[in-house]
C-alpha cells in the first residue's frame, strides 16, 4: 500500500506501535521491504520514500539535510497517533536524527535507530563526494556497497542514477551540527560495521553524547552494508531495544 511518501507492505491500522524506515543515500523503500517480515507482526513498519525517486522520480532531490528531515516530518504528521520511532541507515540515520530534533516537541518518537552515519566529524566534510568526478565517484559508491553493479558497469543506467546520487550525497557531505542544538531526550539504538572505514566504531561512539537517554550500540560484522545477509538478527536488536524503550506499549 502506498500512501504519500510511505510504503506500508503489510498495514497494521490498530497497531500500537508504528516503525518508520528512512533509506540510504541512492536508495529507496524498495532496498527495505524485507526488512518488514522480521519485526513483530503487530508494528506498523512504514518505509519512507525521499523525493526524486520511485513514486515521485518526477520531484527533485533535495541536497539539504534539514530541508529534507522538515518535508518528510511534515508528510509524516498524520501517522504520528501512536508511539512511534525512526529508524534510518546512512543518509536515513542523519535525516531520521534531523526529524527527531525537530518532533521533539510533539509529537516526539520514543526512540531513534541510527544505522552507519555518525553526528561526529569526518573526511567526507573535507573531500565532498558529490563533487567527485564521475569515475571517481562511481568508483567511491562501488566500495561502499549496496548499489548494483549493474548500474554501476551500464553507462545507461549509471548516467540515469548518478543525479540521485549525487544529490543525496550532497545532504550528507554539507550537513553540520547546528549550533546550540538540544540533546534528544529518548533512548538511542547505534548499530554500524566493524569494517566499515567510512563510519568505524570509534566515530559510532559520538552518539553517547547527543541524548539524555540511554545509548545502545551494536557493532556488527562486515562493512557499510554490514545487514546484508542479517537482517533477522538486526530486527531482533531493533525489536529488543523498542521494547526496552516502550516496554508497556510495544
Amino acid at each position: 500500500m502506498h500512501e504519500g511518501v510511505l510504503t506500508r507492505i503489510r498495514p497494521v491500522p490498530h497497531s500500537r506501535f508504528r516503525l518508520f524506515v528512512l533509506h540510504h543515500a541512492g536508495g529507496s523503500p524498495q532496498g527495505y521491504r524485507a526488512w518488514v517480515r522480521h519485526f513483530p507482526a503487530d508494528w506498523d513498519v512504514c518505509l519512507v520514500e525521499a523525493p526524486g525517486r520511485g513514486r515521485s522520480s518526477d520531484r527533485a532531490p533535495f541536497t539539504d539535510a534539514r530541508a529534507l528531515a522538515r518535508h518528510l516530518s511534515e508528510r509524516l504528521l498524520p501517522y504520528l497517533d501512536r508511539p512511534y520511532g525512526l529508524f534510518g541507515h546512512s543518509m536515513g540515520a542523519l535525516v531520521g536524527y534531523e526529524m527527531a530534533l525537530r518532533l521533539a516537541d510533539g509529537p516526539a518518537p520514543s526512540w531513534l535507530g541510527v544505522s552507519a552515519w555518525s553526528p561526529a566529524p569526518g573526511v567526507e566534510w573535507d573531500r565532498p563526494r558529490h563533487r567527485l568526478t564521475d569515475e571517481r565517484l562511481r568508483a567511491s559508491v562501488a566500495r561502499m556497497g549496496g548499489t548494483p553493479a549493474a548500474v554501476l558497469e551500464d553507462p545507461d543506467r549509471w548516467r540515469a542514477a548518478e543525479p540521485l546520487i549525487r544529490a543525496d550525497l550532497a545532504v550528507v557531505d554539507t550537513w553540520r551540527p547546528g549550533p546550540g542544538t538540544p540533546l534528544l531526550r529518548h533512548p538511542v539504538t547505534v548499530l554500524g560495521g566493524e569494517d566499515d572505514p567510512g563510519m568505524p566504531p570509534s566515530r559510532l561512539a559520538a552518539w553517547q553524547g547527543r541524548t539524555e537517554g540511554p545509548v545502545r550500540t551494536h557493532i556488527l560484522p562486515g562493512g557499510h552494508f554490514y545487514f546484508v545477509g542479517r537482517l533477522r538478527a538486526v530486527a531482533a536488536r531493533v525489536t529488543e531495544d523498542v521494547r526496552a524503550a516502550e516496554p508497556v506499549s510495544v
